[in-house]
């Protein structure tokens, strides 16, 4: 009988895609945080992994308002990218909060590592499996 990988790892690859892509998005906002008129990016991850689970990936794309700002291109979230809305917007346009950016950031980094750890004990599972463990 053969294993499909896919029924087996669950959706824990796919929620490893997304977080590093928004772990991307938020990285640029904090980059941003002292251009004028650059607007907070984030990914709906409910969303975009329910979108994901059902259809192939595409392309996600980050708009840049300003020359200065750094370029992003990651795949999957197909359009799913929101604008923040700041609860104290700035006098130059910009609305990257650094504090929420990082509490933001640091969620998510504590989410893709705790969907690591769970995909890596299904692959140890896995293991034993084929081996007869």
């Amino acid at each position: 009988m053969a294993i499909s990988f896919d029924k087996a790892l669950g959706i824990h690859e796919q929620a490893l895609k997304l977080r590093t892509q928004r772990a991307e998005v938020l990285a640029n906002n904090l980059a941003n945080a002292d251009t004028p008129g650059f607007k907070a990016r984030d990914i709906d991850f409910k969303a975009v992994l329910q979108k994901q689970l059902g259809q192939q990936q595409s392309q996600l794309e980050v708009a840049t308002t300003d020359e200065g700002h750094m370029s992003l291109s990651a795949s999957g979230a197909n359009g799913e990218m929101m604008y923040r809305n700041p609860s104290q917007p700035s006098i130059d346009g910009n609305t990257v909060e650094s504090q929420t950016e990082i509490v933001e950031y640091t969620k998510n980094a504590l989410d893709f590592q705790a969907s690591f750890m769970l995909l890596n004990n299904r692959m140890k599972g896995l293991v034993n499996a084929i081996r007869g463990e």
